[in-house]
């Protein structure tokens, strides 16, 4: 058994097939999941309202990923002004980069892999984009 990481072993295979430039979104559990064939890998973690937060997937991915960075939507700022502060903490300046919510849905379209949370805020939502570690 592992003794650290990510132990839902649905989401350690899907991280662990990632490549540079691959793209991850982790969402909330209202944001609306293409759909199609040869589409992006889903991982659904959400359980209930909430749970998983947002903020407890991302950080568990940010821990076994590289990212180059990272995307959101405009209306955060406005709409979501705790995740957006938390965004901006974890990416920094230049790390995050922000488009339209309209435009963000049609980018996960070409997303490698989806992890839902169970987030119930509005547009907890991002894209990272993996680097490499040299």
């Amino acid at each position: 058994m592992k003794m650290r990481g990510t132990f839902n072993r649905h989401l350690s295979h899907a991280l662990a097939l990632l490549g540079h430039t691959d793209e991850t979104v982790i969402c909330d559990a209202g944001l609306p999941i293409p759909h199609q064939p040869g589409g992006p890998e889903v991982v659904d973690l959400a359980l209930n309202a909430g749970v998983p937060s947002f903020v407890d997937v991302l950080d568990a991915v940010l821990d076994e990923l590289v990212i180059e960075y990272a995307t959101a939507a405009y209306e955060v700022r406005d709409d979501n002004p705790h995740t957006a502060a938390l965004l901006e903490e974890r990416f920094g300046y230049g790390g995050l980069n922000f488009i339209p919510h309209e435009n963000f849905k049609k980018r996960t379209r070409h997303a490698r892999l989806i992890v839902r949370t169970g987030e119930a805020t509005p547009y907890s939502n991002v894209i990272l984009r993996s680097g490499v570690p040299f």
